[in-house]
């Protein structure tokens, strides 16, 4: 009879460490010892494991791995997309953490700062190009950011003043009014990261400049005196407030 209940106790104990989702140590291991390479490919891996191929982490280490990839002088044909791969592999890392941990993992784990980092280097890519007037590639890099975070309205204002710059005026009345929507639900920047801050000041005073090129005056003041209780301490924010009425 012992020997029965000792049988069972492991029988139960392997099912129960079967079920379990594995820590994923080995992943924070290879990035710790700055081998992506083999970081990307064992967490890519579980991705393609149906057990875990909904798991938050895998996504996320191997976003990071590209990402650090991204930073280097890697010249392997597989990596020439590591940047683009790495959004696309973060935003189903945080499409399953919203659907499963309420964001828990990414907005307040250990990933939050990899998360900012990424957003941050994006959001500097698209005010490059949207600065140099490429609006369409700015445009595509908003779209792109759009995925890696959970206040898009910065991106949106912005892809709709990349529309209108660039002669598509009915497709940045679409996203403008969707912007509107979304700012109605907009009480608080708190959990803005600082990427989406300067997503939405800059998308914000880029609508305000497209809606006075075309003679809606009233309408860039409305929309710049409804941002500007989170921005009005902000110079810059002052600075192109003035330029953009006066």
């Amino acid at each position: 009879m012992k020997n029965i209940l000792i049988i069972l106790f492991f029988i139960y104990s392997s099912a129960l460490s079967f079920g379990q989702a594995p820590n994923y140590d080995n992943l924070k291991i290879l990035y710790a010892d700055a081998n992506y390479e083999k970081l990307v490919k064992v967490a890519a891996s579980y991705t393609e494991k149906d057990k875990s191929a909904k798991d938050v982490l895998p996504y996320i280490w191997l976003s990071k791995g590209l990402y650090k990839i991204s930073l280097s002088v890697n010249t392997d044909i597989k990596f020439k997309n590591a940047y683009k791969d790495a959004i696309k592999y973060l935003s189903k890392g945080i499409k399953y953490d919203l659907k499963y941990n309420d964001s828990s993992t990414v907005l307040n784990g250990d990933h939050r700062e990899f998360l900012d980092n990424f957003q941050l280097s994006l959001q500097e890519t698209i005010d490059d190009e949207f600065t140099s007037n490429n609006f369409k590639r700015a445009f595509s890099w908003a779209l792109k950011y759009k995925k890696i975070t959970l206040y898009p309205i910065g991106a949106n204002y912005i892809m709709g003043a990349c529309k209108f710059l660039d002669q598509d005026k009915t497709s940045a009345r679409n996203y403008w009014k969707e912007c509107d929507e979304m700012m109605e639900k907009t009480t608080s920047l708190d959990q803005f990261s600082e990427a989406d801050r300067s997503m939405l000041k800059n998308g914000i005073l880029s609508t305000a400049k497209s809606m006075v090129k075309g003679r809606q005056n009233t309408n860039a003041e409305s929309l710049l005196n409804k941002a500007a209780k989170w921005f009005e301490e902000d110079e810059d924010w002052k600075e192109l407030y003035d330029e953009i009425l006066n």
